[in-house]
C-alpha cells in the first residue's frame, strides 16, 4: 500500500461508475477533483458525507471542482445509494481494491473496541495537473464541503 503526499501525481483510476460508465482520472485533467473514499453505501457517516457534497454540489462545481466517490461496494449498491439520495456525481466501484490500495486508504480500523481492516475515510483534492493538492485524513462528514472550501481557498 502506497503512502501518498501532497505534490505526488495522483494514481489513475480505471473503473466504472454506478451507471456502468467508464471513469478515468485522466479524463479530468484541467479540472480540480474531490476524490472521496468512504467505507460503505447507506451507512450513517457515508450518507452524511455524500449528502453534504450533494447539497453543495453547485457551489463546488462553480469553484471548478468535479466530485468522485469510491468504495468497495459493487455497481448495484452504488446505483441504489445514488438513486436513493439523488447523488449527482459518479460513485466508483472498486471491489478489487486497486484504487483503494493505490491511494493507501485501506488499513486498520477500530469500532467498539474491535480491530479490523477496511477503508479509512479520506478525501484527496487533485489539482488541474493531476497532482495531489490536499489530503483530508479526518473528514467531517456533516460539514465536508466547508472543510474542503476552507482548506482550498487561495
Amino acid at each position: 500500500m502506497s503512502q501518498l503526499s501532497i505534490g505526488d501525481p495522483a494514481p489513475d483510476i480505471q473503473s466504472a461508475d454506478q451507471n456502468g460508465n467508464p471513469v478515468t482520472l485522466g479524463s479530468f485533467i484541467g479540472k480540480k477533483v474531490i476524490l472521496f473514499f468512504y467505507p460503505k453505501d447507506n451507512t450513517p457517516g457515508c450518507t452524511a458525507e455524500a449528502c453534504n457534497l450533494r447539497d453543495n454540489y453547485q457551489i463546488l462545481i462553480d469553484k471548478g471542482f468535479e466530485i468522485i466517490g469510491v468504495s468497495a461496494d459493487d455497481e448495484r449498491s452504488h446505483k441504489n445509494f445514488s438513486d436513493k439520495y439523488v447523488l449527482p456525481f459518479p460513485l466508483i466501484s472498486d471491489k478489487a481494491k486497486k484504487t483503494i490500495m493505490d491511494y493507501g486508504v485501506w488499513g486498520k480500523k477500530k469500532n467498539y473496541g474491535k480491530e479490523y481492516e477496511g477503508i479509512n475515510r479520506m478525501t484527496f483534492i487533485i489539482d488541474e495537473a493531476g497532482k495531489i493538492a490536499h489530503i483530508f485524513t479526518k473528514v467531517d462528514t456533516k460539514n465536508h464541503t466547508a472543510q474542503i472550501l476552507k482548506t482550498t481557498e487561495v
